[in-house]
């Protein structure tokens, strides 16, 4: 028992260093950033709206505004600027006094501020104390398997940022690099929460299966949909911006099977570990039964999960979906629309992952956790 938590420490300390050297590890993609440009905090001192112009809901014209920097080189300048309004409610933003905002300070050569832009409310101190919040309550609810949950929180949230995202945006092939991506955020994941032995090998094994499953799924119907990548935020945006290499829809089928892993990944958990369970208390347990007992559980557990997946899902496009229903758009036009059926299909084969991964993991648990011949 004490050799076993010594392993677990060890591991928990080998995430920890891998989650700061991922964290300084460069994406080649720090160039993009304009060096002339100054990123601070401000505080908005006063406005002005009477150039600003309303049509019905949106507003357009320019909001005049004062603003003092609190952090960095010009801490403490205040500057008269600008605010644009396009009209875009989705990019739109209206500073009134007293708010803080994400300011954008453009340098000349010599390192005078020769444009101000107030791009955003500043929203990263809210943000901070929202994870903080997140982290405490963990720790506190979970005590050292919350630490490793948070842990292994913070190693996918790295593994994505800082290696995934840029070797789609280098044009490497979308789905091979997912999958290896996701193969070692669910290996890492399971064992650092599970443990390395066999449980964890159990729950990885069969949680990988459903990934495979929903990979193969998503590859298939994409085609015999006729779906496209362009159907995902900003992906014109994307290829505009110098990006016309990458393939859109293979990037979309990615997208779809790690976005279902999360799920598969704690079925799969919860099907070994009550497995696992049963082993330890009964040993003398067949193989069969100890089959149908790991079925039994994926049962339970499948239904809750593939609902959750469909609610998870649906709140993403549920304003698309009021906007076809207030237009009168009858159904049969409604899923035959694009959008529409890209969402359809991500919430099918993510569902459908979830229920192949319960019998997968039943049937190796039953050869893997049982230890008699």
């Amino acid at each position: 028992m004490v050799l076993l938590k010594n392993k677990d420490r060890v591991l928990s300390v080998v995430f920890l260093l891998l989650c700061l050297l991922i964290f300084f590890l460069p994406t080649g993609f720090e160039q993009q950033v304009d060096r002339k440009a100054v990123r601070c905090k401000g505080t908005i001192l006063a406005v002005d709206n009477s150039n600003v112009i309303r049509h019905g809901m949106v507003k357009t014209g320019e909001q005049q505004v004062r603003v003092t920097i609190e952090n960095g080189p010009f801490e403490g300048r205040t500057f008269e600027t600008e605010n644009q309004l396009l009209g875009q409610m989705d990019r739109d933003k209206i500073f009134s006094r007293g708010d803080k905002a994400f300011m954008v300070l453009t340098l000349d050569s010599e390192g005078n501020v020769v444009f101000v832009n107030p791009q955003e409310h500043y929203r990263i101190g809210i943000e901070v104390f929202l994870l903080c919040l997140f982290a405490l309550l963990l720790i506190a609810f979970g005590g050292y398997t919350g630490v490793k949950a948070l842990l292994s929180f913070l190693f996918a949230a790295l593994v994505i940022w800082k290696v995934l995202i840029p070797s789609l945006l280098k044009g490497w092939d979308p789905i091979l690099v997912t999958l290896g991506i996701t193969a070692v955020l669910c290996g890492s994941i399971i064992f650092l929460v599970a443990g390395v032995n066999r449980k964890g090998a159990t729950a990885f094994a069969g949680s990988f299966l459903g990934v495979l499953t929903s990979c193969g799924l998503a590859y298939y119907f994409t085609g015999t949909l006729h779906l496209h990548g362009a159907v995902m935020p900003f992906a014109e945006t994307l290829l505009y911006s110098g990006f016309g290499h990458l393939d859109l829809t293979k990037i979309y089928i990615a997208a779809i099977f790690i976005a279902c892993s999360g799920a598969v990944m704690d079925l799969g958990v919860d099907v070994a570990a009550s497995m696992n369970e049963v082993v330890e208390k009964h040993p003398a347990i067949s193989r069969i039964e100890l089959i149908k007992s790991g079925l039994n559980v994926g049962r339970a557990v499948a239904g809750t999960m593939t609902t959750t997946l469909l609610l998870a899902y649906s709140g993403g496009f549920i304003t698309l979906l009021m906007a076809f229903m207030a237009q009168g758009v009858p159904l049969s036009s409604t899923f035959n629309i694009v959008y529409v059926a890209a969402e359809v299909l991500k919430t099918i084969v993510g569902s459908f992952a979830l229920v192949t991964v319960a019998p997968f993991t039943a049937f190796l648990g039953g050869f893997m956790l049982l230890k008699k011949s």
